[in-house]
């Protein structure tokens, strides 16, 4: 608990500082506290350039954040989420020191440099190098490193977007993947930790000012389950469209990776020149967007910007985030249909701006498949329960839509392409190749399942591991008994005439062909003891499995390579 407050705080702080450094850059390189909203105004730093500075602000920004990342921590160049994920499905939550620090540096030089790129990533990698930092300074448990990385990870979400249950959820659901009761409530405190302390530095006011929402007809859900399905086409499209042309960056670049950036933008700047509206994160666009400044043909172009500026700053090399990229594109795509909608339909439609926040939910949870946090962080922004249900139609649509056109997000794609597949076990070398029948133990005494309780019970208390299968009077396998659950049967006193078959349970399915791996799983999330070993019929008892006979493989394994694979 104290480790999860501390992670909290410090991620709140380094929130609090990256979001400074965004600023303090952006006014370096632009003359402008936000250039996206400027126009094409010229840089009053360099007056004599004209608009045409920013031709050289992406450029100047790479050439400090190009060797800084590839000297120091290759692992902060991309958007960031994807090295976290690895890190705690892979590597037991350990990250480099020295990320949060480049990571914060690139990435603020990045977007301050123009770069169309969000800062949720970065604070996401900043915070969570914090907790694994931490953690690793005073050697917890590895199961405890990645939870303070996923508090790291709230924390920086949280206190970033002053929207903590967002953080909490994001870190749940995208970074640890699951939710205990533990790790729960340990993200919770350090998010409430980084947000009370994002508060105090940045005053208590969302980031976006978004319209209040209504829903005026029922009729408008059909128009927002319309939405989310082409929202969550268009997340889809998105990833392919960002790792298309960090494909072609590659292939085009034959120079040094440190140089990478700057040369890059180059390119950037030529975008910037034509669009300055994606210059940096681009929030002032957003929020005019939303409400309703701007035409459907020009909102169709900011679209398509958005997802080339974003595509090419990530494929130069930059460094910063796609969830915010996301929501500006939801936010287009959202408006665009509003207008269209209320053009054709003026009677049932409603206002422009509730289409755009609810295609800023979907087309995220479009591209990360993550709904639950697509939902709270909207519900968060707007303050309003009345955008719960249209929000979760829509997204609940897009992630399908999502997940019929691809089995991969914007974040497992980049991890997939390197060959990591974060939803197959990680693998072991050491039990590669090797099935639970080639390191059985023989079949226990077994219990028949018409044994009285009060004759099991002395002979399970005389078993090795306290438990023992239960058959049929043919010996067919019913499941198993342990003396945990007789005891606890026979201290309650009422079941003086029972039989093994009221306590037997049906543990996890092991046969001869399992992998030794996917057995010991079972063992570890089963009673942990033993496990029967099934026959490939699934009913004849073959061998039984304990952690001493996989200790015994794992051991003996090294020594005898060649007799081990010929037994399998």
């Amino acid at each position: 608990m104290v480790l999860a407050l501390l992670v909290g705080a410090g991620a709140g702080l380094g929130a609090v500082a990256f979001r400074w450094m965004i600023k303090g850059f952006t006014l370096l390189l632009s003359g402008h506290e936000d250039y996206s909203a400027a126009g094409h105004a010229a840089n009053p730093y360099v007056p004599w350039l004209g608009r045409f500075f920013v031709l050289l602000a992406p450029v100047l920004a790479g050439l400090v954040y190009g060797p800084l990342v590839q000297r120091y921590a290759r692992e902060a160049r991309g958007h960031g989420v994807p090295e976290v994920m690895f890190a705690v499905a892979r590597r037991g939550g350990k990250i480099a020191p020295q990320v949060a620090l480049v990571k914060s540096l690139a990435s603020a030089l990045c977007i301050g440099g123009g770069g169309s790129v969000g800062r949720e990533g970065p604070i996401v990698q900043i915070g969570s190098a914090l907790g694994s930092s931490l953690g690793g300074w005073v050697k917890v448990a590895e199961d405890r490193l990645k939870v303070l990385v996923a508090c790291g990870a709230a924390g920086g979400i949280a206190a970033t977007f002053n929207a903590p249950l967002a953080g909490v959820f994001f870190a749940m659901e995208l970074i640890l993947r699951d939710f205990t009761a533990e790790s729960f409530g340990m993200v919770v405190l350090a998010s409430v930790t980084a947000s009370v302390i994002g508060r105090a530095c940045l005053g208590n006011n969302p980031f976006l000012h978004l319209p209040a929402f209504q829903v005026q007809h029922l009729s408008q859900y059909l128009l927002f389950a319309l939405l989310g399905l082409l929202a969550g086409a268009l997340g889809v499209g998105f990833t392919k469209v960002l790792y298309r042309i960090e494909d072609l960056c590659d292939a085009a670049w034959r120079g040094p990776e440190w140089a990478r950036p700057a040369i890059g933008g180059l390119l950037l700047g030529l975008l910037l020149l034509l669009l300055p509206e994606m210059y940096g994160v681009g929030y002032p666009v957003l929020e005019n967007a939303v409400g309703g400044k701007y035409v459907i043909g020009f909102l169709i172009v900011l679209l398509l910007g958005k997802i080339v500026a974003t595509s090419l700053t990530i494929g130069i090399g930059g460094s910063g985030g796609v969830f915010a990229p996301s929501l500006f594109m939801g936010a287009m795509l959202g408006s665009a249909f509003g207008a269209a909608a209320h053009d054709l339909v003026p009677g049932v439609a409603g206002p422009v701006g509730a289409y755009g926040l609810i295609g800023m939910g979907a087309v995220f949870a479009g591209s990360a498949r993550a709904p639950i946090t697509a939902v709270i962080i909207l519900f968060e922004l707007t303050g309003e329960y009345s955008i719960i249900l249209p929000l979760m139609t829509a997204i609940v649509l897009a992630t399908g839509v999502s997940r019929a056109l691809t089995r991969d997000t914007i974040y497992s794609l980049k991890l997939r392409r390197r060959g990591i597949d974060l939803d197959e076990k990680a693998p072991g070398a050491h039990f590669a190749g090797i099935k639970v029948g080639a390191v059985m133990e023989p079949v226990p005494q077994a219990l028949p399942a018409t044994m009285t309780l009060a004759r099991a019970a002395d002979v399970l208390a005389a078993s090795p591991h306290g438990v023992l299968p239960v058959v049929t009077a043919e010996g067919r396998y019913l499941g198993t008994a342990t003396a945990r659950t007789a005891a606890e049967t026979l201290a309650d006193g009422t079941h003086d005439a029972a039989t093994v078959s009221t306590i037997t349970h049906l543990p996890s399915t092991v046969t001869t062909e399992t992998d030794l791996s996917d057995a010991l799983d079972s063992l570890v999330g089963g009673n942990g003891a033993g496990l029967p070993v099934l026959d490939t019929d699934r009913t004849t008892l073959a061998g039984w499995i304990t952690h001493q006979s996989v200790l015994a493989s794992l051991h003996h394994r090294p020594t005898q390579p060649q007799t081990a694979v010929a037994s399998v």
